[in-house]
């Protein structure tokens, strides 16, 4: 936990032991002659107790000290110059000019647009002009990766090394190295 609360509960066990022993001071002081039988116990200040809010504002007043203000000599105050610096500055944004503008050349950019889309229904498209004989459809590049055919031993080499006892003892071992343990 932190140190700030370890200090607020320091102040209320103290500020609790301090009413503790107000109470037993005044619990000791001879009780006038003048009191009634029938007042109840209670001490006799009129004053009311102070509440946990109270003591709050007061533990954070104490804790938070106004500073004391020490008058101080006024010091003079310095005049700076201005200077505006903007003054001789040209103005930032100047509009482009044009100095040969058509009037009608947006008009032309129109007319030589729509005579494109006009002309682009008259020319052969890519699928009519493009020929299937044209086309490689040879897949060479992929011919490294074709898998060589291999050849397989044929039966009669397992039986001659089945009648071998060399042959014999080489079948045991691969066989032993082949079985699963597990």
């Amino acid at each position: 936990m932190d140190l700030q609360f370890w200090i607020w509960l320091a102040v209320i066990v103290i500020t609790f032991i301090v009413r503790a022993k107000k109470k037993n001071e005044q619990a000791q002081e001879p009780q006038t002659p003048s009191r009634r039988p029938t007042q109840p116990d209670f001490p006799e200040s009129t004053e009311r107790p102070v509440t946990f809010e109270e003591l709050l504002r007061e533990i954070q007043a104490a804790k938070n000290p106004k500073p004391v203000s020490i008058p101080q000599k006024p010091t003079p105050q310095k005049s700076y110059e201005v200077v505006d610096y903007d003054d001789d500055l040209e103005e930032e944004y100047k509009e482009p000019k044009r100095i040969d503008y058509d009037v009608n050349r947006d008009d032309k950019v129109y007319e030589i647009y729509e005579q494109s889309k006009k002309q682009a229904f008259l020319r052969p498209s890519l699928e009519e002009t493009m020929k299937l004989e044209d086309t490689n459809v040879t897949y060479s590049k992929f011919d490294e990766y074709k898998q060589s055919v291999v050849k397989r031993a044929d039966l009669g080499d397992y039986v001659k090394d089945m009648k071998d006892p060399q042959g014999l003892k080489k079948a045991f071992v691969m066989s032993e190295i082949l079985k699963r343990r597990f």
